[in-house]
């Protein structure tokens, strides 16, 4: 069985139909009846007793919305699960599995899906290896996925006030309607505040007491709300790494949007393309079972910052400092690359144009174009 995840109005559905033999959608009126009946009910009206020379796709679409999913799939999965491929989509709360160690271990595959990126627009296909070679992706292509935004529909159709227009309807969406569905918060007036405070604080260090002043509540609930939206998939946290670095920060975290096309700040859209792309890379090879991979970023007291580290089974493997066209090396990257034994220090330059040489053929910290990097990425 297959769990795919992942932000609303990703894709999830339409990948998943295109697979499928058979689908059912929560969202269905006749479909819904048909689950609320149970795993026997399912089985019966897909007709799974009948002998197939190949297995059928089931797909489910939205089951987190069913009070009892996890009774449902793990009844259908212990009783019909050799008579059908099971794929469920629907939102994050769909990783409650991973967490709860429950009698499914072991037997399903969680996947995480994210926008469009440079790697996926150059290579569709799920890859063998972590990196691909360099790859020029056209300038037109680079061009619209840094302002519409790697989410499908604003993507394809690449008109300005269509962007805005799906931009503010995804807002509404998560901040009213699913923050009341799939969280205990009551507040949803205060949520929405929060949610404008942080859509204009992507790329920068999150201070609790401060986010606590400017809602009225207390730090403790800040720090919920916060990981609430980041559930909802509105932005993403990225913790400092503390290892093997001395006078380190060790609490304060990073906050990213999900979607770089609404942010203004041209610095602030650099660096947080490039963080959906290494959170993309790092959440897919961990998936897809090449390692175990993290992102999180280096600050010492001394507030010297490298943007990012991606962390490759407990280590430090590549450390990423990002600008928007500077290309004096940034002095940080060597000294955390010294300090962290990191194999790979690039300093990823938005405005670069591509070239084809490998960075991670080098060992020392090394300027990249952000078109070179991103297109070896997932």
């Amino acid at each position: 069985m297959a769990l795919l995840t992942g932000p609303r109005q990703v894709g999830k559905t339409t990948t998943c139909r295109r697979h499928a033999t058979a689908y059912l959608s929560w969202d269905d009126p006749d479909h819904r009846r048909v689950i609320v009946r149970g795993p026997g009910a399912v089985a019966a009206h897909l007709r799974l007793e009948i002998s197939t020379k190949k297995k059928p796709v089931v797909v489910f679409d939205e089951l987190h919305k069913h009070r009892k999913w996890r009774d449902f799939l793990k009844g259908f999965f212990d009783v019909h699960g050799d008579a059908a491929h099971i794929l469920v989509t629907g939102s994050s709360r769909l990783d409650v599995f991973r967490r709860a160690g429950d009698s499914l271990t072991g037997r399903y595959f969680l996947y995480r899906m994210h926008p469009l990126s440079v790697g996926e627009l150059l290579h569709p296909a799920v890859p063998g290896d972590l990196l691909r070679p360099p790859a020029p992706l056209p300038e037109r292509e680079f061009a619209a996925l840094l302002e519409h935004g790697g989410f499908p529909t604003p993507f394809v159709k690449r008109d300005r006030r269509t962007t805005l227009v799906w931009r503010r309807q995804r807002r509404e969406l998560l901040l009213r309607s699913d923050a009341r569905d799939f969280t205990d918060i009551a507040d949803i007036a205060r949520l929405e505040v929060l949610g404008d405070i942080l859509a204009g604080r992507s790329a920068t260090q999150l201070v609790f007491s401060h986010l606590s002043t400017d809602l009225g509540v207390s730090i403790d609930t800040a720090r919920r709300w916060v990981d609430a939206l980041s559930s909802l998939h509105f932005g993403f946290l990225v913790r400092p790494w503390s290892h093997s670095v001395a006078r380190s920060l060790r609490k304060e975290p990073k906050w990213y949007l999900r979607d770089w096309s609404g942010i203004d700040d041209p610095g602030a859209r650099a660096e947080t393309f490039v963080a959906a792309h290494l959170l993309k890379s790092v959440e897919g090879w961990t998936d897809l079972g090449l390692g175990t991979f993290e992102l999180r970023y280096l600050r010492d007291k001394e507030k010297r910052e490298v943007d990012f580290a991606v962390i490759r089974d407990r280590k430090p493997w590549l450390l990423v400092e990002v600008k928007k066209s500077d290309t004096a090396l940034s002095p940080h990257l060597r000294h955390f690359q010294e300090r962290t034994g990191a194999p790979h220090a690039l300093q990823v330059v938005l405005d670069a144009p591509f070239s084809p040489a490998d960075p991670f053929e080098r060992k020392g910290p090394v300027v990249v174009p952000a078109r070179t990097l991103l297109s070896q990425l997932l």
